[in-house]
């Protein structure tokens, strides 16, 4: 009555009791000794070569000094290492850039890879259950190498077949606790590859000055700021629109200051005009002198102004058609950034429906048909809700500061954000901790990128707007 199966028989059954699970007994391969050792052979022999090949200097080192030992004797391999270490010393002292470079962040990197990830990697794997065991035998994602910078390391991993990206970005917690650091963040590099960052340090724990005024007019990117590897904050308002999200006091104004501080030498020389919406009286109306009469703060008033660079951008185009794709910033045609502070208050809060309607609508046109010819919108709010803000996706980047639910991440960065690292929903409520500090989505780059603007106080307004007036009498 019962079929013969591969690898076992029927009689070798252990139950075929009804109602009870079939239990077959696995069939046993003796394997020959010497096959065995021939494959622990190819191992070793393998492993060897992967490691003189993929650590080269590590391993040239100590044979080296172990060759001088037994050729000429202790005292000279003593000697020799004692050169090549203050050889080390003296380019760290005198060239450290170059030093870290190519010697002291690949010796930190060792140095982690061997006591922090390799020694935690098969526990973290096994206890956020990225690795898997089928049939009694153990599939772990291999670690491909480690990279250390300043501020970070980061490591190579390829994922085990059939992974997919989201069972990592679901578990950047448990692998951040589990090699000790405060944040993980998963990005793919290729099929199959994915690059995990652990903060090691944080630059941008300390407010950031005012940055001075630039020399040179120019209409950008324009500096307002810092990464979180400590390279310069560059924001690009010329050519695309700006979405700036974040909960009250999270530091929207020094986006916007640090833009206009940024663009004050093209706006002294003409190819810059910054019109301010300011419905709250609060911002902008610091320095309304730099606006040249183009602020509004009445619901009215920002909705005929808006309507006029309607009509601006509309007159543009009708003159560009078939002459140019792109815009180029002249004194005759100069480019236009219209800052809204508190947008939702015009968008969706207003209480005359008819002007509310009306501002809507601007906006929608200028944020699809404007930066073409040199129309720019950039727009703060605190709430980044689709009913509150229903033309959010026509903004190219994005800045989301301190948010108060994690769902809020990805209505401002778009789908996903917050599971590659973007936690805007953690940044310190502190003000000296947190305020200015963001995450950003560039057009250019889907990756959410840490950053933190500069603070500009009042009295680096007062010398801006000094500063504007007193080149304008000038000229």
């Amino acid at each position: 009555m019962f079929k013969r199966l591969p690898g076992d028989e029927a009689r070798n059954l252990v139950s075929t009791t009804p109602d009870t699970a079939v239990v077959f007994r696995p069939a046993v391969v003796q394997t020959p000794a010497f096959i065995t050792l021939v494959i622990y052979a190819w191992r070793f022999v393998s492993a060897l070569v992967c490691t003189l090949w993929r650590h080269p200097v590590a391993c040239a080192v100590p044979v080296t000094l172990a060759a001088l030992w037994v050729l000429y004797g202790w005292p000279l391999a003593a000697s020799v290492l004692g050169l090549v270490v203050l050889a080390l010393l003296a380019w760290a002292f005198i060239a450290r850039d170059s030093f870290a470079r190519l010697v002291g962040w690949r010796l930190l990197a060792w140095w982690r890879l061997m006591s922090v990830y390799r020694r935690h990697w098969q526990a973290v794997m096994d206890v956020s259950g990225l690795a898997r065991r089928i049939h009694g035998r153990a599939y772990m994602p291999r670690l491909v190498k480690v990279q250390c910078d300043g501020w970070a390391d980061r490591i190579t991993v390829r994922m085990l077949d059939g992974q997919a990206v989201k069972d990592w970005t679901d578990r950047t917690d448990n692998l951040a606790q589990g090699f000790g650091t405060v944040s993980c963040r998963v990005a793919l590099i290729k099929g199959g590859r994915l690059m995990l960052t652990f903060p090691r340090s944080d630059p941008l724990a300390e407010p950031i000055p005012a940055l001075p005024i630039p020399d040179e007019p120019s209409v950008g990117p324009v500096e307002i700021g810092k990464q979180e590897d400590g390279r310069p904050l560059k924001l690009k308002v010329h050519g695309t629109h700006v979405l700036i999200a974040g909960a009250t006091g999270a530091g929207k104004g020094s986006f916007l200051w640090d833009t206009i501080r940024g663009l004050l030498p093209a706006m002294r020389a003409g190819l810059v005009e910054v019109w301010a919406l300011d419905p709250k009286l609060m911002e902008l109306s610091f320095g309304r002198e730099l606006f040249q009469g183009r602020y509004a703060a009445d619901p009215a008033d920002c909705a005929d102004l808006l309507d006029e660079a309607v009509s601006v951008m509309q007159k543009r185009a009708a003159r560009f058609s078939g002459l140019q794709r792109s815009h180029t910033p002249t004194v005759e045609d100069p480019f236009v950034l219209v800052l809204v502070d508190e947008v939702a208050f015009l968008t969706a809060y207003q209480p005359d429906k008819q002007l509310r309607q009306r501002i809507s609508a601007a906006l929608a046109t200028l944020a699809t048909q404007g930066r073409s010819v040199g129309v720019g919108v950039m727009a703060a709010l605190q709430d980044p809700r689709k009913e509150v803000m229903n033309i959010r996706n026509l903004f190219p980047d994005k800045i989301a500061l301190r948010l108060d639910e994690s769902e809020q991440v990805d209505m401002v960065l778009g789908d996903g954000a917050r599971d590659r690292g973007a936690l805007a929903d953690h940044i310190s409520p502190v003000h000296e901790l947190g305020s200015g500090v963001a995450y950003m989505r560039l057009e250019t780059s889907p990756e959410p990128v840490r950053v933190r603007a500069a603070y500009v106080s009042d009295d680096d307004i007062r010398e801006m707007v000094a500063l504007f007036t007193e080149r304008g009498e000038a000229a």
